[in-house]
């Protein structure tokens, strides 16, 4: 039994595996990463495989879903990258978004273990996607990249006030990304554990103290629907917002 609601984050050897000053020790955080990748690519794979053979005219209630999502984020990239490029971009924006939301629901399965819990796991992703999108950048638009941090028309006394305006807040794009995700995470589970071992104390008393326990039982019910909803709203932004950068990355000013 965890005795604070922050342990529930805690990483914890599975496998220690350590050569020379080096630690490739096997974790619960390692182990849930992997369920999570064999997870999403055998689900893809099945998807795929049998898409001619199970794909209808008038969809079964499995399909429905995932033409809902499909659609879902195909309108996310189209209106906000646009165009033939938006295509290119599809595939990315589809694998993150299922990515995030399987990392953030897994975490709602009892005795399972939230992944993106952890800053070091949301910043990683949002900053080899902020390299992505820098590599993109420079290879289209070459020295025009740096036009990101000078609006067109800026006069020059104003250049010196919003260059390292625009370079600060670019260089922390991926940061917030992985903040937003991290904060939400980490507050949203700390909270159902917060409440959950009030009610486990609660519940080995006698008396009226005993009929109390109920209590937080009862609002663990809408706060496990709460969370839900944020961990598919928190994909839904990473995604979104990774659409946005990428168009910044494209069109430029």
């Amino acid at each position: 039994m965890f005795f604070s609601p922050l342990e529930q984050f805690e990483i914890l050897p599975v496998l220690p595996i350590t050569i020379s000053f080096l630690d490739f020790s096997i974790t619960n955080q390692t182990i849930m990463l992997g369920l999570i990748i064999f997870f999403l690519i055998s689900t893809f794979f099945i998807v795929i495989k049998q898409s001619t053979n199970t794909l209808f005219i008038v969809p079964h209630r499995f399909q429905i879903v995932l033409e809902l999502l499909y659609n879902m984020i195909l309108g996310i990239v189209v209106d906000n990258i646009g165009g033939k490029k938006a295509q290119l971009f599809f595939p990315l924006i589809f694998t993150i978004f299922f990515f995030i939301s399987s990392m953030n629901l897994i975490g709602l399965i009892p005795y399972s273990y939230t992944v993106t819990s952890h800053f070091i796991v949301t910043f990683s992703i949002s900053f080899f996607i902020f390299i992505g999108m820098n590599i993109i950048c420079v290879k289209t638009h070459k020295l025009e990249f740096f036009s990101l941090f000078l609006p067109s028309g800026t006069s020059v006394f104003l250049a010196f006030l919003l260059v390292p305006v625009e370079l600060i807040s670019y260089i922390f794009k991926p940061l917030s990304l992985a903040i937003r995700l991290f904060c939400n995470m980490m507050a949203g589970h700390t909270l159902l554990k917060v409440f959950a071992g009030f009610a486990w104390s609660l519940s080995g008393a006698t008396g009226v103290l005993f009929l109390m326990h109920y209590v937080p039982l009862l609002i663990l019910i809408p706060l496990f629907g709460l969370e839900l909803g944020v961990a598919l709203i928190q994909a839904f932004v990473f995604s979104l917002l990774t659409c946005i950068y990428l168009n910044d990355a494209l069109n430029l000013h």
